[in-house]
């Protein structure tokens, strides 16, 4: 059965433990290597990762864009949204429609 992991700062995925999700605190030294280890167990289907750190794994999360499995997608952090989750919705619907719709 496949989990759902939430990467990223502590203070702001540690209430998604209360729903059952197995929650990653990291920070910017440790983030592109516990992503690479998270994704390389294929034990995932969801990966939400604070947008935070979405600029140090972007080419890694680009590797995951036309598979199924895992889903990564871009939450805000505790500082709020960084706009790179609605940037990367727009781009996956205009994929799925061929016309941006939003």
């Amino acid at each position: 059965m496949y989990k759902i992991a939430v990467i990223g700062e502590k203070d702001s995925i540690i209430g998604f433990s209360a729903l059952g999700f197995d929650i990653f605190p990291v920070d910017k030294d440790n983030a592109v290597a516990e992503f690479r280890r998270i994704t390389s167990e294929k034990d995932y289907a969801i990966i939400y990762l604070t947008e935070t750190f979405y600029l140090e794994l972007k080419h890694d999360i680009d590797k995951f864009k036309e598979s199924v499995t895992p889903a990564v997608i871009l939450i805000p952090g505790a500082e709020g949204s960084l706009g790179y989750g609605n940037a990367a919705l727009d781009d996956s619907v205009e994929r799925a429609i061929g016309a941006n719709i939003l």
